[in-house]
């Protein structure tokens, strides 16, 4: 996220706290020359995100306040360890605090979230990616997060690629219509992928695509998408996308857990998305001690 952007997000949030008066309590029992150091320590095991945030945040309170960091967005922490330091004016350390540990918490448990999963598939040459379920206004920093914690981020919004779903699928009129319709309409520069619910449907895709390449035509879809598969049927697919004429990226969804993305990753695929990397996530323990 651009500074410009993330500036202006903080403003917003901050007026949840401040409204139009300010921080009432710290006005009242802080001199305004009052100043001092505060620490954010983790209070458990996490994979740092939200630095930029919570230096925007300190800077929306106070243009004085000074952020030290003792680690850095990606970097994995344990309980009492030390993550940055907050200097400057009381009142202005401990009115910042609450927004941006909300920040820090959140966006780490996302890196962290994402970091559990990419450990889980180790060794299997498969990408953890994430999805469009996320924080209404944070995709940027929840995504930013997800590559903190290992993993890649699938497409940014609806304009950066076509993913057809299964209510395009049967708003359409089946595989086939939209087939024709991604062929006639679809520029060279834009990247295509079809989810499937079953084999028939991915063999039905495959074939449409295949008959083109035999026509000397390129093919429309780059990848395919297998939802709510198996692991034996996720292999199953696979083998029917190795099989064909053209490159194909396969991608698994649907419900992925910790305890099912390893089978998952072993058929393999190429990516498994999971929308509980951000949708899901929760918020890590972070403490300012003063």
């Amino acid at each position: 996220m651009i500074a410009m952007a993330l500036d202006e997000l903080v403003q917003r949030v901050l007026i949840e706290d401040l409204g139009d008066v300010g921080d009432l309590t710290s006005m009242t029992t802080l001199d305004e020359d009052e100043s001092g150091t505060a620490r954010i320590v983790a209070r458990e095991d996490a994979v740092i995100s939200g630095t930029s945030v919570v230096e925007a945040t300190c800077r929306a309170v106070d243009v004085r306040l000074q952020v030290a960091w003792m680690r850095t967005d990606g970097d994995r922490v344990e309980p009492g360890d030390v993550v940055g330091e907050i200097s400057g004016s009381a009142r202005s350390i401990v009115t910042a605090e609450r927004t941006a540990l909300n920040f820090l918490g959140r966006l780490s448990a996302v890196a962290s979230n994402t970091a559990r999963m990419v450990d889980l598939v180790d060794g299997t040459g498969v990408r953890i990616v994430d999805t469009r379920k996320t924080t209404p206004g944070l995709r940027a920093l929840e995504k930013a997060a997800v590559r903190h914690g290992g993993g890649v981020n699938h497409r940014m919004g609806l304009h950066d690629a076509i993913l057809v779903k299964d209510n395009h699928i049967a708003l359409a009129g089946g595989i086939a219509a939209v087939h024709a319709r991604l062929a006639a309409r679809c520029g060279h520069m834009v990247r295509v992928e079809v989810e499937v619910d079953s084999h028939d449907q991915l063999g039905e895709l495959l074939a449409l695509d295949a008959t083109r390449i035999a026509a000397g035509a390129a093919p429309v879809v780059h990848g395919v998408l297998l939802d709510n598969m198996s692991p034996e049927q996720v292999a199953e697919g696979v083998a029917m996308v190795r099989a064909h004429p053209a490159p194909v990226v396969v991608e698994v969804s649907g419900g992925v857990n910790h305890d099912t993305v390893r089978g998952l990753a072993e058929a393999g695929p190429d990516v498994i998305s999971i929308g509980a990397l951000t949708h899901s996530a929760g918020c890590i323990d972070f403490g300012l001690d003063l």
